[in-house]
């Protein structure tokens, strides 16, 4: 009898042993898990000139303008935007042979949806603008059809009407308006701190100061506007950005888990 009940308390006591034993050698699960990359974005100021303009005023009679661009990172997607311009465009439309003169500010934010990899710069924004420009309008010549006052000319030709050229030359300054633009681009880093960018741009007209006796048909930096009081407009740009200082972040990384073998 004592020799079963000690049989008995030896195999219980192996196996207690073995089943500790079994999970000191159990491997734990494993998942893969890598350290989140510190990641260094680069604040300061961007500046350029938008190139369209300016080759504009190469191959456009009558046009000459400038515009410069800038902005300053502000957050991590959050971008101060502005843009500078002057303009001297003289047109000559069918009946209207005008010369607008002036400049214009735009100021405003970029907000920076493009999730960018380590050291990238690059950017797919959508941004928001206000406006403001001084101007002046000078009215160079216009065409009106008045009745003829010779009877013969007017049976053997069917012309009742001639047409007429009004040159009054008149100029109309401290003109002004306000407007604000929805903006959508792009800005591309092809070399160190160096970017060429493309926006789009809607604008709505909130108030014009005109001359007294005509609209204003052209506004500088916002574009024509005898269609309505919307209008649309575009850039490419080329830009350097002067880093001033950079801050640290850890860049999120997804865990996996680790395969099966």
């Amino acid at each position: 009898m004592s020799r079963s009940i000690f049989s008995l308390l030896l195999l219980a006591s192996f196996s207690g042993f073995s089943q500790e034993a079994d999970k000191e050698l159990k491997p734990a699960a494993v998942t893969d898990t890598v350290a989140n990359p510190i990641v260094k974005d680069k604040y300061g100021i961007r500046v350029g000139v938008d190139l369209h303009r300016l080759s504009r005023s190469f191959y456009e009679d009558g046009f000459t303008g400038i515009e410069v661009v800038g902005d300053y990172r502000l957050s991590r997607k959050l971008y101060a935007a502005a843009e500078l311009g002057n303009v001297d465009y003289k047109q000559d439309d069918v009946q209207l042979n005008y010369t607008t003169k002036g400049s214009y500010i735009k100021l405003g934010v970029d907000i920076n949806a493009y999730e960018n990899w380590l050291d990238m710069e690059n950017m797919i924004y959508i941004g928001f603008r206000y406006g403001f420009s001084t101007f002046s309008q000078t009215l160079n010549s216009y065409k009106v059809y008045q009745n003829s006052s010779n009877t013969l000319t007017d049976e053997t030709t069917g012309n009742y009407f001639d047409e007429v050229t009004v040159t009054p030359n008149e100029k109309y300054g401290s003109l002004s308006a306000h407007w604000v633009e929805v903006v959508g681009g792009i800005k591309a880093e092809i070399f160190n701190n160096f970017f060429i960018g493309f926006s789009f741009r809607l604008n709505n007209l909130l108030s014009d100061k005109k001359p007294a006796t005509f609209d204003n048909l052209y506004i500088p930096g916002f574009n024509r506007t005898y269609d309505g009081s919307f209008g649309v407009g575009f850039n490419y740009t080329v830009s350097y950005a002067i880093p001033l200082y950079k801050k640290e972040r850890a860049k999120k990384i997804e865990e996996k888990p680790a395969k099966k073998k």
